[in-house]
């Protein structure tokens, strides 16, 4: 029905016209901030302090400084918080510093094909909108670009109606216990509350995901938590490649066609894209029905369609794999070890492969044993691009990979459609040149069956390796009991021999017990560490035979 005016008229078209306005991103947001992880007061302290903890990290690998990250949260009143993030990282210049905080849909990541934290341009601006939001106060942003220099401190808000920065204060002073770093103070409303869902356990997997980073965290009690570096080597830095053509829709192909400078057809698809040769150019072309001199701007819509479903039919390399910057097996072992007290660890890198055109890898580790709870369902930790995902864990593809392998052939208990139970944590890691998340708060992994293979593919291989283990261990087990109830009716044995053969019974206890070795089976139950190489032999085997079969 047509809308009415306040004199029960009907209301004309231009009328109704008169109402309509541009949006701005960050009213969008502004009104939607759930989209960004801000759903509550505990999930929004722990999105702060994540959103802020990403861009350090960020900076300093792409300036190859090794990380030191200090977080400190100040409880202002029983709702209010006060997050600091500093680093030592190489500082923003001044003329950049309002854009990044305080504009959303604002970075330099968002085009570029690497692997890396912050693609989408929104964080730390959305924790600035938000602390503005809730407090009505500015963040203030502090940042040195090198020793010898004056650092620029800012406190900035978001005009959310234009989407653009506002400096309430700008001014330079000295900051000289930092030779270079950027520091960023944000008071909203929170709550802090321990547990799964905390900023306590996200600095935790943070410091396990990210071996190479020193994290120093002060909590609203007051309490200091230091999580050391396992390694002093940076992981290796992500090579920006160009898309590759089976990763490029149709829209975004004709988008690509307008824009190149690129004066022939052969010369945009060798140019434009990766893993497309000169001849590997001839064959789309062929295969398009389209001439190779065919000069871009001359391109319909249905060319471009031609050109598209020629790009289907024609075989190309997969993406070069240089984009990405995987944590390596030794390095996931070392980071569970040195936060996970358990008996056994074992990691898995899978190949990289690819999804729409986008290379990724899966990489899995597991810790078994220990102080680990056995009746509970196992501890996941997942991650993307070295950050933890603490939210939506049931929408996640992670989660449902482990539901769909079965663990019970592992030594496991397991529920149809269940988490497994059992002293277990599994770490998953997923690198890529663009991470398919499931919504902007980048808290679950989307279901592209590529991807969920290469994750079940990448559990079942260190589930036989756990497997191995835990037979291993039961086997030894079996041995001790067994020698434990011989070891119980030695004396009676001996006796018994002693009357028949008039050996002197202490001898023959000493005999008896030295056949049985129960010592060295003690030995082996208090180190099971050293089963490790064997697992890793059979398990070998075992997959030897399979691929065999």
């Amino acid at each position: 029905m047509a809308e009415e005016n306040g004199n029960g008229q009907r209301k004309t078209a231009e009328e109704l016209a008169k109402k309509q306005r541009d949006i701005s991103i960050a009213e969008f947001f502004e009104k939607n901030r759930h989209l960004l992880g801000f759903d509550n007061p505990r999930k929004a302290l722990l999105t702060a302090v994540k959103e802020a903890v990403d861009n350090s990290l960020d900076a300093c690998e792409e300036a190859r400084i090794l990380p030191e990250i200090n977080i400190e949260l100040i409880q202002l009143s029983e709702t209010r918080f006060r997050v600091i993030v500093e680093d030592n990282g190489p500082g923003i210049v001044k003329e950049q510093l309002p854009k990044i905080f305080a504009k959303l849909l604002y970075g330099s990541k968002f085009f570029k094909l690497a692997e890396s934290r912050g693609q989408q341009g929104i964080g730390i601006s959305a924790t600035v909108l938000y602390g503005q939001l809730t407090t009505g106060k500015p963040a203030t942003i502090l940042s040195k670009t090198g020793p010898n220099r004056k650092a620029i401190q800012m406190k900035l808000k978001i005009n959310t109606e234009k989407n653009s920065p506002d400096v309430e204060e700008e001014q330079q002073i000295d900051w000289d216990e930092k030779q270079h770093g950027t520091r960023i103070e944000v008071d909203l409303e929170g709550s802090y509350i321990k547990g799964r869902q905390s900023v306590d356990e996200y600095l935790k997997e943070t410091a396990i995901i990210n071996p190479h980073v020193t994290i120093i965290y002060t909590n609203p009690e007051a309490n200091q938590v230091i999580y050391s570096r396992a390694t002093d080597k940076l992981p290796p830095e992500p090579k920006e490649i160009q898309p590759h053509p089976y990763g490029v829709e149709l829209g975004r192909l004709i988008k690509m066609l307008e824009n190149t400078e690129c004066r022939t057809l052969q010369q945009f698809l060798t140019t434009e894209f990766c893993r497309v040769s000169p001849n590997t150019a001839k064959e789309i072309c062929e295969n398009s029905a389209l001439l190779p001199n065919t000069k871009p701007r001359d391109f319909t819509r249905e060319m471009t369609e031609q050109l598209y479903n020629g790009i289907q039919k024609t075989k190309i390399m997969s993406p070069p794999t240089d984009c990405l910057s995987p944590i390596g097996e030794d390095l996931i072992e070392k980071s569970l070890k040195k936060e996970i007290n358990a008996e056994f660890y074992t990691a898995v890198s899978r190949p990289v492969s690819v999804y729409r055109g986008n290379p990724f890898q899966v990489e899995i580790g597991i810790a078994y044993g220990g102080t680990q709870p056995k009746e509970e369902q196992v501890n996941l930790l997942r991650f993307a691009n070295r950050v933890p995902l603490l939210y939506q864990q049931g929408a996640c593809a992670f989660t449902k990979s482990v539901i769909a392998t079965s663990w019970k052939s592992y030594g496991l208990q397991q529920s149809n459609g269940a988490i497994p139970i059992g002293p277990v944590t599994i770490l998953m890691h997923i690198a890529s040149v663009w991470v398919p998340f499931t919504s902007e708060s980048k808290e679950a992994l989307a279901h592209y069956p590529e991807i969920i293979k290469e994750i079940k593919l990448a559990l079942q291989e260190a589930g036989r390796k756990l497997q191995s283990y835990v037979h291993k261990k039961v086997k030894v087990q079996n041995q001790l009991e067994r020698a434990n109830m011989f070891d119980s009716y030695i004396p009676e044995v001996a006796d018994a021999l002693s009357r028949l053969t008039g050996e002197n019974k202490e001898a023959l206890i000493k005999k008896l017990k030295d056949m049985i070795k129960k010592e060295e089976i003690q030995n082996v139950i208090h180190n099971m560490e050293s089963l490790k190489g064997e697992v890793e032999e059979e398990t070998k085997l075992a997959e030897k035979q399979e691929d065999e079969d």
